[in-house]
């Protein structure tokens, strides 16, 4: 069983941020010549696809619950199933 459940829409923002220090990093250190400019959209592109990825994942979740939920409606009550256990 997991502790917690797995998030992508935060591992997709993290991969990215990791992403950008390292090219600062890379920057700094001369190894890359590159514009701050190019920095921005992998950025904002990044912070669209952990939106995108959250947002996927909520909606598989919500519609895994829901099924879920409907299949609990539809079971017999604990004292018809020959257990004494109240629910």
């Amino acid at each position: 069983m997991l502790r917690h459940e797995f998030r992508p829409g935060r591992a997709v923002a993290g991969l990215t941020m990791l992403a950008l220090a390292g090219g600062y990093a890379a920057d700094a250190a001369g190894a890359w010549e590159v514009t701050w400019a190019f920095f921005l959209p992998v950025f904002l592109g990044g912070l669209w696809l952990a939106a995108t990825a959250t947002w996927t994942a909520y909606m598989l979740r919500r519609r895994r619950e829901a099924r879920k939920a409907s299949t609990e409606i539809m079971e017999a009550p604990a004292s018809t199933r020959g257990s004494h256990a109240i629910r």
